[in-house]
């Protein structure tokens, strides 16, 4: 399916019937990723899956390399699809929902953030940065090559088939427009954290970090639990920071209870 907001045509999955949930990928991902979830929590709930702009079947339009662009994309999707909604964000996705949640509060009525951040230090912001000049390079090699290093570091199971993961990212990335324009929003967050606003969220925010996530770590996720009038802290064992990848049976099961859905049959 598909709606207009602003400069851009956003792509997304639609299923289920009840109170909406929306969940919104990470910096490389389609909406793919969010698969084993979207299908466990539709039998109760209306599930809308959509592409972060310029990732999967979204268009990029005119990236400003900006959260609050981002923001404006979800807030769009909210206020055409389905309303006020329950929001579920991983990595990117998180912190693009939590821009929603204090910047349009009528939008959103719980907020569940995996992996997320809301400030990166200078190292990770000049990270994201080296990653956009990769890809303004025209090395497609050595884009492949830096995203499959990426993919194998944000993974702590030695059995995930690192190969065929990084092949579906470079598939939700096509053209690389997107994930440029999402790693110079994320490298922004340095000079301008979402950090501030994070005291104006009135939501319970339910802050998921995973046990062996290098890229957002447990601090990472105190500065949310600290910052957030009402948030509460939880943690997936033997993950790292693709937590769905790992351990995609405890993502479930711990979104069902949150949502307050009852088992995952």
């Amino acid at each position: 399916m598909r709606t207009t907001c602003e400069d851009i045509s956003i792509g997304f999955d639609d299923s289920g019937q009840g109170p909406p949930v929306v969940l919104v990928h990470g910096m490389g991902e389609d909406r793919s990723s969010w698969a084993e979830q979207a299908v466990a929590l539709h039998r109760q709930r209306r599930v809308v899956v959509p592409d972060v702009r310029g990732h999967g079947a979204t268009s990029v339009g005119e990236p400003a390399g900006a959260l609050d662009q981002l923001g404006n994309d979800l807030a769009g999707l909210l206020e055409s699809v389905t309303g006020p909604a329950d929001c579920v964000g991983f990595s990117l996705g998180g912190t693009i929902v939590l821009w929603v949640a204090a910047n349009r509060p009528d939008l959103v009525n719980r907020v569940i953030v995996l992996g997320t951040s809301s400030v990166v230090g200078r190292s990770v912001a000049q990270r994201y940065r080296n990653r956009v000049a990769l890809f303004e390079s025209g090395d497609r090699t050595a884009v492949e090559q830096a995203i499959r290093a990426d993919t194998a570091a944000a993974v702590f199971r030695d059995d995930v088939d690192v190969d065929r993961l990084t092949a579906a990212r470079l598939r939700a990335i096509g053209d690389g427009r997107g994930y440029c324009n999402a790693a110079a929003a994320m490298a922004g967050m340095h000079d301008m954290p979402l950090t501030p606003a994070l005291p104006h969220i009135g939501q319970h925010v339910d802050v998921v970090g995973a046990e062996h996530d290098a890229l957002c770590p447990r601090k990472a996720s105190d500065i949310l639990v600290n910052a957030i009038p009402d948030a509460t802290y939880h943690e997936v064992a033997g993950a790292g920071h693709l937590v769905k990848v790992d351990q995609p049976d405890s993502v479930t099961a711990l979104l069902h209870k949150l949502l307050g859905e009852e088992g995952t049959s």
